[in-house]
């Protein structure tokens, strides 16, 4: 059983699975996170959707390029969660399966391409608090308690 986090899902709301992939990447006694800028700002794990046919660590590599700009390397896959969300920038109902690895952030290539990223490090206690989402916040937690 994969935990749900978050608002339960909405009686007679449909809602479309999207798997998803995001990383939890340690860096400088921090974490790299992404600040997402809209629809409103939110400091998030890098990571989103899996494409058709893509597999969950390409996808991986992917989002954390198009978010922060980093390479990545040593990927381990750490846990799963699920959470009901409207998605705004989609405009649908999700049930999002969420695989949450860590990783090492190898090295910045450039500048996100996905428009409104920016890179950030943050401290562990701010990433426990203030990441946007009660999954991240509950992945962030138990890594920092098991390190």
């Amino acid at each position: 059983m994969i935990r749900r986090v978050g608002q339960p899902p909405q009686r007679g709301q449909s809602y479309r699975l999207r798997h998803g992939v995001y990383a939890l990447l340690p860096i400088e006694g921090g974490l790299l996170v992404t600040l997402q800028h809209a629809p409103e700002p939110e400091l998030q794990l890098p990571g989103g959707g899996i494409d058709p046919g893509e597999s969950p660590l390409r996808a991986l590599f992917r989002e954390v390029m198009e978010e922060t700009g980093w390479s990545i390397a040593a990927p381990q896959r750490i846990g799963a969660f699920r959470r009901f969300v409207f998605m705004p920038e989609y405009d649908m109902w999700a049930e999002k399966l969420c695989a949450v690895y860590s990783a090492r952030p190898v090295r910045q290539i450039c500048d996100p391409t996905e428009p409104g990223h920016t890179p950030v490090v943050i401290d562990v206690a701010t990433a426990v608090r203030d990441l946007g989402n009660e999954g991240d916040r509950m992945f962030v937690n138990r890594w920092a308690r098991s390190a």
